[in-house]
């Protein structure tokens, strides 16, 4: 009889000490609860693909400089340009054509990649407006420089050699395959500037540009799209590349204790 009194006194102090830990149990519990959810909504992302620094249009300026030194400097120039052919051209022998096709791989390769359903930076509109006009800005600066310096071309006397309009066109497609798909894998864009690189190689082996061609015309290239990008949010004011998009995430967890049940509701930016 005493053991029953001595349950009856001391059960209801277990019982209340239980309903005081049972809450705690409960929260600590609550992510693996059925009815714990999380939800991701729209949100803010600030597209960074349009931005310019002075040195990035300074360097490659600088470097086509230099560049233009062995199409119009004096003997000396003349002299290191040709050692650098005669050591990386195949001097017209087993020429290739591939080059005519892979300065435009790149860009393909923008399309391809988001009809296979990896989406770049931009939609088809935006990236199709800002790939016109680093076209555009190519075009005129590689044929204003190739008119300006008249340059001989190493396999003929066509005065268009320099800068490499082909050169120019690839370092073109892989900046903007770049730019368009940084965020998804760097690694994209690096097997772009790969291809540019083979297809400068490449004027130079089939002995229709010399090396200092080549440089230009990537730095041509390159700075055209990366203009092309900075400019594009400016003059199309109303792009969804002007726009914001508010995002943010929110986890729901129930909870109860001795005062009641409820929801517990943290939402992050």
């Amino acid at each position: 009889m005493k053991n029953v009194h001595f349950a009856r006194r001391v059960m209801p102090v277990v019982c209340l000490l239980a309903s005081c830990f049972a809450p705690m149990k409960a929260q600590g519990m609550a992510v693996t609860d059925s009815l714990w959810c999380q939800q991701s909504l729209p949100v803010c992302i600030v597209d960074d693909t349009h931005g310019l620094k002075l040195r990035e249009v300074l360097i490659p300026t600088a470097v086509v400089g230099v560049s233009a030194l062995y199409a119009v400097g004096g003997d000396w120039f003349s002299s290191q340009r040709e050692c650098v052919q005669d050591a990386l051209s195949g001097k017209g022998r087993n020429k290739v054509k591939i080059d005519d096709y892979l300065q435009y791989s790149q860009m393909v390769a923008v399309y391809g990649l988001n009809l296979a359903g990896v989406k770049g930076a931009h939609s088809f509109k935006d990236r199709t407006i800002i790939l016109a006009m680093s076209w555009a800005v190519q075009a005129v600066l590689t044929n204003a420089m190739k008119y300006s310096f008249r340059e001989k071309r190493p396999d003929s006397g066509a005065r268009n050699s320099f800068p490499s309009g082909h050169t120019a066109t690839a370092f073109m497609g892989a900046e903007f395959l770049y730019r368009e798909y940084r965020d998804v894998s760097p690694w994209i864009g690096y097997a772009g500037y790969a291809v540019a690189a083979c297809t400068g190689y490449l004027r130079i082996y089939n002995n229709r540009h010399y090396f200092n061609d080549v440089l230009a015309g990537a730095c041509l290239g390159i700075v055209s799209t990366k203009l092309a990008y900075w400019l594009y949010p400016k003059i199309f004011r109303k792009s969804s590349c002007n726009t914001s998009k508010l995002q943010c995430t929110t986890v729901c967890v129930p909870y109860c204790s001795p005062g009641g049940a409820g929801l517990s509701l943290c939402v992050a930016f």
